[in-house]
């Protein structure tokens, strides 16, 4: 290999994997002790998903969990990234609940499993499923109090049970999802909205506030615990991972110029920002006044600096136009449409995503920028247009999909090896078709189809490119010349 080869690889530590959910994808709901999350019932309401489907049974990942493995190995990948279920491990989840043995040991002999196959664990803390008691008990997330003591308890848990095997740990994923779609929106579980249609109870201009700096808090303390309790055993890296899509003014009017950063500042600074720069965006204080919940002097010390890298789950880029009475956007109008008529790029089976891969290298530069800190891409991905109508054959041929992950890989190897972006690794969502949430199963995310009626997986073209791709991308340590 010439010394132009090696320099033309990301390097040879570089992390790639595929990454999933427990609710999504594990099943088994009501199995070895497992006591409900959010979207148990949720899920089950009439009308909360698309095809009326629940997340029961999912691609039964908790039963076929050595099959997934394989798959993995198959693939050969360098890590998986999944997610723990909080109510398989502590049933009830509060800080006084009892543990439940047969959750830790499920998820101990998968890690070891991993690990015998050469699959690093990447793991999830929380991926949105709240144990359904602490809802009922205290209203979750809204009870700060309550929820950062009962979530540090079940960090603890985990960082005891695992934390000897697991040196990549995520404390949430995707916090604006868990505070505008679940408190805003009210289209994810529990479902609080001020649209009495949708949902008996809640109020969408204060309670998404409420929950997001609850999130932050529970994140950061149990940051602190690992650091001051494990870390000087266990070696481990431990961050938080959010969502976030690069933001392109409409134009160049400089009133749009400016609704690109607003956007951005409430896409991905109303939790960047107090994380790795110790306070919330000036624009959202401007915006939200007093209904932004304020950190004491003691909490922003714990909450400053606590993550060792930036986690960021990207998918889309929006074009951004001054004006709408969207705080959730931050009073942004987002389209796809250029002022030429044109579309930004293929359009994906759900309405939020097309395909721009210049955005993604745009947004590793901007979050590089800006925070400083090596970026752990742990969710990019595409939806294929109708590719759950499609018969197999069709759908294993998922061209769009590719087409992304072509764009997507050369942005990514143009922002390490020309912009000296400090990217170490990138997971595509999703491991399998799964459980998309409100979209139940209509809406396929993966590089592997699963054949929901025989739980039969079959690698798509997109997982066959990716893995050609990081065969031939990463460097292999080899120094000969």
């Amino acid at each position: 290999m010439t010394s132009a080869e090696v320099a033309n690889k990301l390097p040879k530590d570089f992390i790639w994997g595929f990454a999933t959910a427990s609710f999504q994808i594990e099943g088994s709901t009501n199995v070895d002790g497992r006591g409900k999350s959010i979207w148990d019932d949720f899920s089950k309401q009439p009308g909360k998903t698309m095809d009326g489907r629940d997340g029961d049974v999912a691609t039964d990942s908790y039963r076929l969990w050595k099959e997934d493995i394989a798959l993995l190995a198959q693939y050969g990948v360098k890590s998986y990234r999944f997610s723990l279920s909080w109510s398989r491990i502590i049933p009830l989840g509060g800080r006084n609940d009892p543990v439940n043995p047969k959750g830790i040991a499920f998820y101990s002999n998968f890690i070891d499993a991993l690990l015998e196959n050469g699959i690093i664990p990447f793991v999830t803390l929380y991926h949105w499923d709240l144990p359904q008691a602490l809802h009922d008990r205290y209203g979750g997330w809204l009870n700060k109090d309550e929820i950062v003591q009962d979530y540090v308890r079940y960090a603890k848990v985990c960082f005891r049970a695992f934390g000897d095997r697991v040196k990549h740990w995520l404390t949430v994923n995707e916090p604006w999802c868990i505070s505008i779609l679940g408190y805003g929106r009210g289209v994810f579980a529990p479902g609080r909205s001020s649209d009495r249609e949708r949902s008996p109870e809640g109020d969408s201009s204060t309670e998404p506030w409420i929950v997001g700096h609850s999130v932050i808090l529970s994140h950061a303390y149990a940051v602190r615990l690992y650091r001051e309790e494990f870390k000087a055993a266990q070696g481990g890296q431990i961050g938080i991972t959010l969502n976030g899509d690069w933001s392109m003014p409409y134009d160049d009017g400089p009133q749009n110029m400016e609704a690109a950063q607003h956007a951005l500042d409430v896409a991905i600074g109303w939790f960047a920002d107090p994380i790795y720069l110790g306070h919330y965006p000036e624009y959202m204080k401007q915006m939200l006044r007093e209904r932004l919940p304020e950190f004491t002097p003691e909490e922003l010390k714990v909450v400053k600096g606590s993550s060792d890298f930036y986690g960021m789950n990207t998918y889309t880029t929006n074009l951004c136009r001054d004006g709408g009475d969207d705080e959730f956007q931050g009073l942004v109008e987002y389209t796809f449409i250029r002022p030429d008529g044109t579309q930004l790029g293929t359009q994906a089976h759900c309405a939020w995503l097309q395909d721009y891969p210049q955005g993604f290298r745009e947004l590793l530069n901007y979050i590089w920028k800006r925070y400083k800190l090596p970026i752990y891409v742990t969710e990019n991905g595409f939806a294929v247009k109708d590719e759950h109508s499609k018969p197999i054959e069709e759908a294993l041929q998922d061209n769009d999909r590719v087409d992304y992950f072509k764009g997507i890989t050369t942005s990514l190897k143009a922002a390490v090896l020309e912009d000296g972006v400090d990217v170490r690794a990138y997971f595509p969502w999703s491991f399998v078709d799964n459980f998309e949430w409100a979209d139940g199963y209509i809406t396929r995310f993966g590089v592997t189809y699963v054949d929901y009626e025989t739980q039969q997986r079959y690698p798509k073209e997109s997982a066959k490119f990716l893995v050609k791709w990081f065969g031939e991308n990463i460097e292999t340590g080899d120094k000969k010349l």
